[in-house]
């Protein structure tokens, strides 16, 4: 049986799937503006019910940073913010009836815990983000975790914790494998990823695991199938970056194609085989398979919805798209916009201006990206990047305390564009008292 959901047909219904970071500020934006004014009823729908800005989700897999204390319920951020949140995930639709349709969810026991359902719409906004990509490499989907949500990176984080404390409670030797973790993919999260492990793992140990130790039993590798780490940023940040992990024990394998995943191991195209405890796969994305499905859009390889400049879809200009998710034409490169946080950010900033000026009977101009450069975080150690636009007139190199302070600013600015400026600078004040009286990484 399918609910059909009655939204108030006197009002223009936006309707947004996906609350990914670009997503959720969307329907923050318009939400304090045409949906507190009753200009419009925006709605917005996502298969979880918190959201956490997804480049954090290293922190939270490394046990640096408490899930519980930085996610954000989707339920409250829509009642203080004057839009409306439907859990479910979006699997079809019908561009003629102008319909969504979303899937049954189900509680942990299985139970449905809400029907299937349509929700219609005049103006939909496609923003689901994207997913690992494994390529199909056998093994992969089976032992490798894929940092793709908040659980992903929980059940990574349960698995770390539980691998040290059997190791230090076990009388015989460790095996080959043991307390080893291999980082597939040598892109920012796979380089931030071993960077905070090598962190944590050592104030985790330093909580009475007196057993193990870290600098001869913990081993932490990254395996890139490119000749370099961070392949698609300037050669001087891989180079930097390279710099700082090696003194940190990070073994490095450049040029290594994986072809296998098992339990224990990962095998590369050379016939290499690194042993491994733990395996993470952050090695490519993907659009989720579904939309290569929603009634005939035109997407491409990799399940990205092909867009206009405006960032409507090519075949109906009642759907946008935008974020990781979306193919979007980049005429300075002649490529389509990198799948970054700071793209899904100008995008949502661009299509609260856009869906404003469609309501008024206006055109809607040409999305422009701007490459504001990098930065990668290496955890409490260091960070290096480049800035790169306006501010600088061409590209300047960072590294250390101010490329740090520059990173977290990132995180910082996307809650200000939730929460504004009071919420945001008390929460800081708290959390910078409240750290002070907690262990510095999660020990449960």
């Amino acid at each position: 049986m399918t609910a059909q959901i009655n939204l108030d047909t006197s009002l223009h219904r936006i309707v947004i799937v996906g609350g990914g970071a670009g997503g959720l500020e969307l329907a923050t934006q318009l939400g304090d503006t045409l949906g507190k004014k009753r200009l419009a009823q925006v709605t917005l729908i996502d298969k979880s019910r918190t959201h956490l800005w997804k480049p954090l989700l290293h922190e939270v897999a490394a046990g640096g940073m408490d899930l519980d204390t930085n996610e954000l319920e989707y339920l409250a951020q829509a009642h203080w913010h004057h839009f409306r949140f439907r859990l479910g995930s979006m699997d079809g639709l019908n561009r003629a009836e102008r319909q969504v349709y979303v899937a049954p969810t189900f509680d942990e026991k299985g139970d449905e815990l809400i029907p299937r359902r349509v929700i219609p719409y005049d103006t939909l906004v496609i923003a689901v983000g994207s997913t690992t990509n494994d390529y199909g490499t056998p093994g992969a989907a089976e032992y490798a975790i894929a940092l793709d949500t908040a659980e992903d990176a929980e059940r990574f984080r349960q698995r770390l914790v539980n691998a040290c404390i059997r190791a230090n409670a076990q009388t015989t030797p460790l095996r080959a494998e043991q307390l080893q973790v291999a980082i597939i993919g040598g892109g920012a999260t796979g380089v931030e990823l071993a960077a905070q492990l090598h962190h944590t793992t050592r104030q985790l140990i330093a909580y009475g695991l007196d057993k193990i130790d870290p600098e001869k039993d913990i081993k932490l590798s990254i395996i890139e199938a490119a000749e370099r780490i961070l392949p698609m940023l300037p050669e001087r940040l891989s180079k930097a970056a390279e710099e700082q992990l090696k003194p940190l024990g990070v073994h490095i394998y450049a040029g290594e194609r994986v072809t296998q995943v098992t339990a224990n191991a990962v095998q590369t195209q050379n016939g290499r085989m690194i042993p491994a405890e733990l395996i993470v796969w952050a090695a490519g994305i993907k659009a989720p398979d579904f939309l290569r499905e929603l009634d005939g859009l035109e997407t491409n390889r990799i399940n990205q919805l092909m867009v206009r400049p405006t960032l409507q879809t090519t075949l109906d200009e009642n759907i946008f798209a935008f974020g990781d998710c979306a193919s979007c034409p980049w005429p300075e490169k002649n490529t389509s916009v990198p799948p970054r946080a700071q793209a899904a950010h100008q995008q949502a900033m661009f299509l609260v201006k856009a869906i404003k000026s469609r309501l008024r009977g206006h055109s809607i101009p040409a999305y422009r990206y701007r490459d504001f450069g990098s930065l990668v975080s290496l955890g409490k150690h260091s960070t290096v990047g480049s800035l790169m636009g306006a501010l600088t007139g061409g590209s300047l190199f960072l590294e250390g305390y101010f490329a740090r302070l520059m990173y977290l600013s990132l995180y910082k600015m996307h809650l200000y564009e939730l929460h504004g400026f009071c919420k945001v600078f008390f929460d800081t004040l708290a959390r910078l008292i409240t750290r002070r009286t907690e262990p510095p990484v999660k020990l449960h």
